[in-house]
């Protein structure tokens, strides 16, 4: 690096799980409330950022239950009311179809293969997949889940803030005890058609049950561990952690609010993870631009988080798996 405290951690770099450029408002017409409220998706301008910063890929997540959330207090969101018929699934369409929109529009292309994902990275480009938090737009249809497929979905977060039919979720009174029948099989459908099954948000129950049916490693594609007082329910145990690393997946840290107050914080949380997961098994989550209390707004951070880690002793090939090489050797695997 140019800083003086060593070389730069080369490429590829990887965003296991992004909003960025608020790709969640991507469709919706400039009259919007939502748009008033929050101002339009700037996902094109987010896109070509990342590639100023040199992100080989970066997981640009529709949200499956962004029409009923509501701020809460105590969980950060919550589904304040039920989807009306149809509703899930045509607000899914509106956001994927969004996304690719701006995709396109930056210059970039949608990644669905580990060939993309190579190429990329040998060409220093930057690629997007497409991902979903929350399987709710299958409405408890299987046969959407081939037609995700088909029209590029490589990630699935099971679930999100609102319980679906799929499983339980960390911030709600359980209602499946763990994986539905459904969510079995939404499982071994994923397996089939080589979508990464994402456990963020999911309930310890819920991931467990999903890391006995699956036949591939699974990723929490953001989270972080708490701590012995924690209370908040967004925060994983090490026991949590521990098996979604044993079985061959990955954990994306998360740069939230809950746990750091700064960078220097996320990258402690960061060695924290690591030693709980093991080497290997933890990638990056950045959750931008829909993040809670954010210390890492900017892929332009990330030397600085490199440079953070240095100083806290991991060796360059340890960071290097961290920024991108893990999250590659597992889409590699499983796309």
């Amino acid at each position: 690096m140019a800083d003086g405290r060593g070389p730069r951690i080369d490429l590829p770099r990887v965003d296991l799980h992004s909003h960025a450029g608020r790709c969640f408002l991507a469709g919706l017409p400039a009259g919007h409330a939502l748009v008033a409220t929050m101002g339009a998706a700037a996902v094109a301008d987010a896109v070509r950022a990342a590639r100023a910063a040199g992100m080989t890929a970066l997981v640009l997540a529709a949200v499956a239950d962004f029409a009923v959330l509501r701020p809460d207090p105590a969980t950060g969101l919550r589904a304040h009311r039920d989807f009306r018929a149809g509703e899930a699934y045509a607000d899914y369409q509106r956001q994927l179809a969004g996304i690719r929109t701006a995709v396109a529009e930056a210059g970039a292309e949608v990644a669905t293969s580990p060939a993309d994902l190579d190429r990329a990275a040998r060409d220093g480009r930057t690629v997007v997949l497409l991902g979903c938090e929350g399987g709710d737009f299958l409405e408890g249809d299987l046969r959407r889940l081939e037609e995700a497929s088909a029209a590029g979905l490589t990630v699935l977060t099971l679930v999100h803030y609102r319980v679906n039919e799929i499983g339980d979720v960390q911030t709600e009174t359980p209602v499946h005890n763990g994986l539905s029948r459904f969510g079995r099989d939404v499982v071994a459908e994923c397996n089939r058609l080589g979508i990464v099954v994402d456990c963020a948000h999911a309930s310890l129950a819920t991931t467990m049950a999903v890391l006995e049916a699956s036949s591939q490693p699974v990723i929490i594609s953001h989270g972080q561990l708490g701590y012995p007082d924690s209370e908040h329910p967004r925060l994983m145990t090490s026991q949590h952690a521990a098996a979604v690393a044993e079985a061959g997946g990955l954990i994306g840290a998360w740069p939230c609010g809950i746990t750091s107050q700064s960078l220097a914080d996320f990258g402690t949380e960061i060695t924290r993870l690591a030693e709980e997961a093991g080497p290997g098994h933890v990638a990056l989550g950045t959750d931008l631009d829909g993040n809670y209390r954010p210390v890492l707004t900017s892929y332009d951070q990330l030397d600085d988080l490199a440079g953070l880690l240095r100083d806290r002793g991991l060796p360059s090939d340890r960071i290097h798996q961290i920024l991108g090489g893990s999250a590659m050797k597992l889409l590699g695997r499983v796309l």
